[in-house]
Order: structure tokens, then C-alpha cells, then sequence
């Protein structure tokens, strides 16, 4: 009869007899702790430990592998709902923090339902201190009142973020891909307050026209057939010198820039341990740069 002091238990569950030994770290093990591992089995600690030493994949530009475009997803349902709130109650547009805080016209009267635009949407809002709408804006469409464009407005948006967003999110990772997202439509903003400061403006298409720049970029970066890239530059291209008449092409431009410049720092730094405080230092200088020509015009118009 075996003795006590030669019985062995599992160092998880002292009372559960044990004579399996974990490959990795040797101690005893009971089937409930047991981990099957290439030789033998190892215990839950050491497999946790394993999986923590090994490296995770990532993509060319640093970011990490995810297999659902969850960013996308959020940034449609915002401009949905912000969109909805716009239809059903007038004063949440106006007052909601992200979702058009202070965008009521200098009347007071809601002007997404009266008439489509404030007059001097941006310079006039962010002279009086109302910067938000600089990024608010980019979450709002023109209402259905507008006619058939109103409705095509966001749903165009929508579907361009939907067939865009996904790939270039797949590549950067999340938090590069909102990045370039919120500083694409900063950037589209700040070049209207700018250029035309007078111009009414608000939609999504600064930060898609960003998107489209970093496929471009993106593409050439990884060495991809770039005839049905440049059909899709075309495309954008096409729509920026359309939309000079439409609506406004400087937010598009703008979106444009910012987002082919953030997207070469994504796609150029060179690969090592500093390559993400590299990226992040880039986007910060292009945030860093567009507060400056921003408070250098609010200056401007002021004096």
C-alpha cells in the first residue's frame, strides 16, 4: 500500500491525487488542470504564460489582425443615429455632445429643418467658440428635406464607408484606422474654414475622401495590381471635380490630404520597436497643425 507521504496532488487541487507532471513547469496536475500541449500536457498557468510570449500577428502597418470591422460598424451606426436624430427630435441635434452640440442657427431656429444650412456653418460657429463643430459636422447629412439629394447623401456615404472602411481597417487595426478616420474629417473641415469659410458644410465625405487616399496608399505600399486602384482614384477624383458644383469640394480636398498624409506615416515608417511611437508622433503633428492654421484663421477673422 502506498504511504502518504508518497502520495502526489495536484498543486491547483491539493486534494485531488495526481501522478501527470506539466511538461513546461513540472508540478503535478489532475485532468480538470490538464492542457494538451505538442508533448504531453501542460497546466493552465503555463499555457496562459505561453500564449503571452508569442508574438502577435500584424499587418504591414503595424496593426492588429482583427477579423470583424467593429470601428466601421460604430462609425455607420453614429452617422445613422445622428441622422435619425436630426428626423425625430431637432433639440438632441442640437444639444448632443458628439452629435451636433450647437447647431442651432444664430436665431436659435434648428436650421436643419427650417433651411438646410446656418449661414458661415463653420467659420461662425468656431469664432464664437464652438470648435466642435469641426468634428460634429462630419457625423450629420442633409435631411430628406433637401429632396432626393438628402436622402442620397448618407445613404451614398454609407455604402462608400461600408465597401471602404472594411479593407482599410483590415490593414490598420483599429486604432490607426479611427485615427485616420477623425483627423480625415478634421482635416476636410479645417480647409473649409480656410478656403471658404462662408461654405455651409456638413457630411461624412472629408473622412471617406481620407479613406479613399489611404487605399491609394495602402495598395502602392503593398505592391498591389494598381489598374483597379487607379479606376478607384479616377472615380474619387471624378466625384471631387463634381462636387465643386454640388457641394463642398474644399472638405473634400482637405479630407483628401490629411488622410494620404497620415497613411504614409502608417505605411513608410520603417518596421521596429519605436514604428507605433513614430506613427503616433506623425498624427499628432498633423493634429498639432491643423489646431494651429485653425486658431491662426479663427485669429484672422477676429481681428
Amino acid at each position: 500500500m502506498q504511504s502518504e507521504s508518497a502520495i502526489t496532488t495536484c498543486y491547483r487541487h491539493p486534494r485531488v491525487e495526481s501522478h501527470v507532471r506539466c511538461t513546461r513547469c513540472d508540478r503535478y496536475i489532475c485532468p480538470d488542470c490538464m492542457r494538451e500541449a505538442a508533448v504531453g500536457h501542460q497546466c493552465v498557468e503555463c499555457v496562459k504564460e505561453g500564449a503571452r510570449s508569442i508574438r502577435q500577428a500584424r499587418t504591414a502597418f503595424g496593426g492588429r489582425i482583427t477579423a470583424a470591422p467593429v470601428v466601421t460598424y460604430v462609425l455607420i451606426g453614429l452617422n445613422v443615429l445622428a441622422y435619425l436624430g436630426e428626423l425625430v427630435r431637432p433639440a438632441i441635434v442640437d444639444r448632443f455632445a458628439m452629435l451636433g452640440a450647437g447647431l442651432a442657427g444664430p436665431d436659435g431656429g434648428h436650421y436643419l429643418w427650417e433651411h438646410p444650412y446656418p449661414p458661415e456653418l463653420h467659420a461662425e460657429g468656431v469664432v464664437s467658440g464652438q470648435w466642435d463643430r469641426l468634428l460634429t459636422g462630419a457625423f450629420l447629412h442633409m435631411p430628406p428635406t433637401q429632396g432626393t439629394f438628402g436622402i442620397l447623401h448618407i445613404v451614398m456615404n454609407m455604402v462608400s464607408l461600408w465597401n471602404v472602411g472594411r479593407v482599410v481597417e483590415a490593414q490598420l487595426g483599429r486604432i490607426r484606422y479611427v485615427t485616420l478616420y477623425l483627423l480625415s474629417a478634421l482635416g476636410g473641415s479645417v480647409l473649409v474654414l480656410l478656403i471658404a469659410p462662408d461654405t455651409p458644410t456638413v457630411g461624412a465625405s472629408g473622412a471617406l475622401f481620407g479613406l479613399g487616399a489611404a487605399y491609394y496608399v495602402m495598395a502602392r505600399r503593398l505592391g498591389a495590381d494598381m489598374s483597379t486602384v487607379n479606376r478607384y482614384m479616377a472615380g474619387l477624383l471624378l466625384w471631387l471635380l463634381i462636387s465643386a458644383g454640388l457641394t463642398s469640394w474644399q472638405g473634400h480636398l482637405g479630407g483628401l490630404l490629411a488622410g494620404g498624409l497620415v497613411t504614409a506615416a502608417y505605411a513608410y515608417v520603417p518596421r521596429g520597436p519605436r514604428r507605433g511611437l513614430i506613427q503616433a508622433l506623425v498624427c499628432a503633428g498633423v493634429l498639432a497643425l491643423l489646431v494651429l492654421l485653425t486658431v491662426g484663421k479663427v485669429t484672422q477673422l477676429t481681428g
